[in-house]
């Protein structure tokens, strides 16, 4: 009976991680696994990232089973807690998006005050690799040898790819035209994307902002009425017996459906538009 619950709480996380992956603007597709990990900045493989989740599912399942002896009471924590690592990883890629997107307005800056002196393009963008902005500056230390060797435009995708982000492939973009305009344009086009994307920040900021209080109270409700459930059912009692039979059974299933549905309902409501990365092409993999 344990193992065929163990066996039920591993389907059911997967679909719950599945329904609740899934929650996006419903224009963009969600990306896939390996892009996902990437934007977030992590050296996680997919595989690892599922072992994860079904991982402490299991664990957490053989924890709670023994204070309730109940499967059913004992599978939904296990399935709640298995996708706890996809909020801490979305967590750790909102956390490096962020950071990238607020970093750029400064590294714009930089960039137009370099050319401003009197370097050029390239030079300015290979002295982001040692002044820059510490978000960008990482992003930028293979560019130098990268522009050498494979010139300015196939450097800056490159950089592009490894940043994964909506906002640096606009100034990216921007920049490899402004590259390959040159001239005295260069300086006119720095200041009028520093400014463009500093109110882009702003607004999103706003949206974050206001989104912030939904989240946390969608997660709370979710979460809370099962750590009272296992609570009440950790002792023997009227609580306990009344879950181990059929009609306990099926008051749980249906209390797990809804509260799903509720946190599927609250996620689209307070739900933010992911921004797709236009000026990644499809043979590119993101």
């Amino acid at each position: 009976m344990i193992l065929a619950a163990l066996a039920t709480s591993v389907t059911v996380a997967l679909l719950a991680r599945s329904a609740l992956s899934g929650i996006k603007s419903p224009v963009v597709s969600p990306p896939r696994a390996g892009s996902w990990l990437k934007e977030a900045g992590l050296d996680v493989t997919p595989a690892q990232f599922w072992i994860t989740s079904i991982g402490v599912g299991l664990v957490t399942y053989a924890v709670v089973y023994p204070l309730t002896s109940l499967p059913i009471v004992s599978l939904f924590p296990s399935v709640v807690v298995a996708t706890m690592p996809k909020a801490y990883f979305a967590r750790k890629r909102a956390r490096r998006l962020e950071e990238v997107q607020a970093a750029w307005p400064d590294g714009l800056r930089d960039l137009l005050a370099s050319v401003r002196s009197g370097a050029s393009l390239p030079t300015a963008i290979e002295d982001l690799a040692s002044f820059g902005p510490a978000p960008l500056r990482d992003a930028f230390q293979g560019f130098p040898i990268y522009s050498r060797s494979l010139g300015v435009a196939p450097a800056l995708e490159m950089v592009k790819s490894d940043l994964a982000d909506p906002t640096s492939d606009r100034v990216i973009e921007v920049l490899i035209l402004a590259h390959e305009r040159g001239g005295a344009v260069v300086p006119e086009i720095l200041s009028d994307l520093a400014q463009t994307t500093t109110k882009d920040l702003w607004s999103l900021e706003e949206i974050r902002t206001d989104a912030l209080e939904q989240k946390i109270n969608s997660r709370i409700v979710f979460i809370l009425p099962w750590l009272v459930l296992v609570a009440m059912t950790a002792r023997a009692g009227a609580f306990r017996e009344f879950y181990a039979s059929s009609l306990g059974v099926g008051v749980a299933v249906a209390g797990a459906l809804m509260s799903l549905v509720g946190v599927v309902v609250a996620s689209r409501l307070g739900a933010q538009p992911t921004e797709p990365r236009v000026f990644v092409s499809a043979k590119g993999g993101e």
